[in-house]
């Protein structure tokens, strides 16, 4: 629909886990290419550091996008297409998937009828085009609508919710091809001020590189303003991702890994349980985790746990050696729990023996969200943003 100087989209604004993004149909979108990466940028409000001229809400995990259409594959119901959007940058990438924003796929695929709904539970197999991945989804529904009450409680969401169960154990090797991209369990990696930091690289759900925060002078449990605040911290952090997306085969300059692959890796610190404060000011117990995270995307601290950053966490815990598993200390069979800046979430993973390197496969490997569909919009962009300048 046209209006004076501008035209409309439709779109959904939804929470999906920790997240908040536009989720679209691609029939309503431009094929893929600038005048599509305009048009989202501009929706979104970016660049620019309030996002004041448009729906993005100033921050990474506020700034996502779902693309979303019926799959032509016989083993997806849908295809999903995942876009960061960058705040004050002229940037949009696509270079791996969100799995907060996943986990808003399947209600939003019920609820706009491209997949049948069955009430009780319906199973939505996703198609993610970012990685070539699948992923299922087991939904709640009831009357023909993706369920939002329930008594799920997800760290980082205020209330409960109904709980959507995500499975992300075919999601192994989803950028690189392997779980261990460089085929160690240990990388060595040189910083430029001469240490040598122990790395453990791995790709599941996202790839991430997770080093001790020990290494770097952190205990583990520090919140938001002591992480972005510290401007040699988060030049550090940036070097450390750099070298490790060089070993993974993500870009060829470390120095350039914030244009050529800005959201991958993800880069953690992990550190032993120990009683710490949420963001909210609540204590959580140490008891009550296998390990402490504080993962950083696009070098700001996440507020909670990535989706796919906890599939990662989870899959490298369970490699013997690795990083991860030197921290942990795994209450539950079946289960990591994962402490984070806005209390535990748990992360399901069932492994068993395999016979060559990394020694594991996985059964399981996922997590519960909620999601929730927030406005059904009509949203504004003026006409002259498709114009090829």
């Amino acid at each position: 629909m046209s209006t004076g100087e501008q035209d409309t989209v439709r779109c959904v604004l939804m929470r999906g886990g920790t997240s908040k993004g536009l989720y679209f149909h691609e029939s309503d979108l431009p094929e893929p290419g600038p005048v599509r990466d305009r048009l989202l940028k501009r929706l979104m409000g970016t660049p620019d550091v309030l996002q004041i001229d448009g729906l993005g809400g100033s921050r990474p995990i506020t700034s996502k996008v779902a693309i979303v259409a019926p799959s032509t594959r016989d083993d997806a119901d849908v295809d999903y297409t995942f876009a960061q959007i960058a705040i004050n940058h002229d940037d949009i990438g696509y270079t791996g998937n969100c799995g907060n924003i996943s986990s808003g796929v399947g209600p939003f695929a019920i609820d706009e009828g491209l997949v049948p709904a069955v009430d009780g539970s319906t199973e939505v197999r996703i198609h993610n085009t970012n990685t070539g991945k699948i992923l299922h989804a087991r939904v709640p529904v009831t009357g023909g609508r993706a369920k939002v009450d329930g008594e799920f409680v997800l760290p980082g969401v205020p209330g409960t919710g109904a709980e959507i169960l995500m499975d992300w154990s075919k999601t192994v090797g989803a950028k690189t091809g392997k779980l261990l991209p460089t085929g160690r369990v240990v990388d060595i990696i040189e910083m430029a001020d001469g240490r040598h930091i122990d790395a453990t690289i791995c790709d599941a759900g996202n790839p991430a590189v997770w080093v001790r925060a020990s290494d770097f002078g952190l205990t583990g449990s520090e919140l938001s303003q002591e992480i972005n605040d510290n401007a040699t911290l988060i030049e550090q952090v940036r070097e450390l991702r750099g070298k490790a997306a060089v070993l993974a085969g993500l870009c060829t300059e470390w120095n350039a890994v914030d244009r050529d692959s800005p959201g991958i890796p993800l880069a953690g610190f992990v550190a032993p349980p120990a009683d710490h404060l949420t963001l909210n000011d609540s204590a959580v117990a140490g008891q009550d985790m296998d390990l402490r995270c504080r993962l950083l995307f696009l070098n700001r601290l996440h507020e909670s746990i990535a989706g796919t950053g906890s599939i990662c966490l989870a899959a490298a815990s369970r490699v013997p050696g690795s990083v991860v598993a030197s921290v942990a200390e795994t209450r539950e069979e079946g289960t990591l729990l994962i402490g984070h800046p806005s209390g535990i979430t748990p992360v399901w993973v069932e492994t068993a023996p395999a016979g060559t390197t990394p020694s594991v496969h996985f059964e399981l490997l996922g997590f519960s969200r909620t999601a929730r569909r927030l406005m059904d919009a009509t949203a504004y962009y003026p006409r002259s943003i498709l114009i090829e300048r």
